[in-house]
């Protein structure tokens, strides 16, 4: 496996039967002793509604994680439940906008302004931003200019076997 540099970051999805239990912490420990990664190099993504089956027990798991230094992030924010009221209880470092708002921003007034109403609630609670699925520079300059603080998508890199990545 590559090394990453310092800036670079590593997300990993849980799934919500996995968030559900209790072993999937003891695995991602075990990767970063066993890989050698910095756990600030590691963000888990868990969806809305994996976090709100159990409130009590993700604030736990999240805290967890947090107290280890790895980063949260909420996947496909907005396509869920989005009951907000969880956002000021859960642990959380970032809010992934979901793709399906982003392909067509550029054209969809809803989209943006959807958009812009994420990024303005997460800035007001301190909840840093990644916009999924960007693949044009219009997109990307939008986001820019909203105040998103990361984009991800084929604009920048398509998947690719582990040994092609340049870190």
């Amino acid at each position: 496996m590559p090394k990453l540099n310092d800036k670079m970051q590593i997300g990993v999805n849980i799934s919500p039967r996995q968030f559900g239990g209790d072993r999937w912490l003891a695995m991602i420990r075990q990767c970063i002793d066993q890989e050698g990664l910095k756990p600030s190099q590691l963000c888990v993504e868990i969806t809305e509604g994996a976090l709100i089956r159990d409130m009590e027990q993700a604030v736990v798991q999240l805290s967890e994680l947090r107290k280890l230094g790895i980063r949260v992030a909420i996947d496909d924010f907005g396509t869920g439940y989005s009951s907000l009221s969880y956002l000021k209880r859960l642990p959380i470092d970032f809010l992934k906008i979901d793709q399906t708002f982003v392909a067509d921003i550029e054209t969809d007034q809803d989209d943006q302004a959807i958009i812009c109403a994420i990024i303005n609630m997460a800035q007001s609670l301190g909840i840093g931003l990644i916009a999924e699925g960007v693949e044009t520079q219009e997109q990307l300059d939008f986001l820019k200019s909203q105040g998103c603080d990361i984009a991800q998508g084929y604009f920048f890199a398509r998947p690719m076997p582990v040994d092609q990545i340049k870190c």
